[in-house]
């Protein structure tokens, strides 16, 4: 969050390649969910942060023809302050916007 606003991000590449999204990626062998959302954030958005509290989860289950999993994501958004830094995009995004919560729908 930062003055009211929420970070959303464009994806670049699969998956989820041209959604919106907030910005994070994979935990690290060893590394805490704060410790994995503070460098990834940085790591996409040369942003810092300070995490604050588990905003809930999603899960996404994609499957092949034959309804084989392919993969299985758990999605564990924080709300998180911002510290410092605006977004650059990189080879990962293609656009970000800082947006009201009310203008997220979904």
């Amino acid at each position: 969050m930062r003055d009211g606003h929420v970070l959303v991000v464009r994806r670049a590449r699969p998956p989820a390649n041209g959604l919106f999204s907030l910005p994070g990626g994979v935990v690290e062998a060893g590394e805490t969910l704060s410790e994995a959302v503070k460098r990834e954030v940085l790591e996409e958005t040369a942003i810092t942060i300070e995490p604050v509290a588990l905003a809930g989860f999603r899960e996404t289950i994609s499957r092949d023809l034959d309804n084989k999993v392919e993969r299985h994501f758990v999605i564990l958004p924080f709300a998180a302050r911002w510290i410092a830094g605006e977004p650059k995009l990189n080879e990962e995004l293609s656009e970000a916007r800082w947006v009201r919560p009310a203008e997220l729908v979904g």
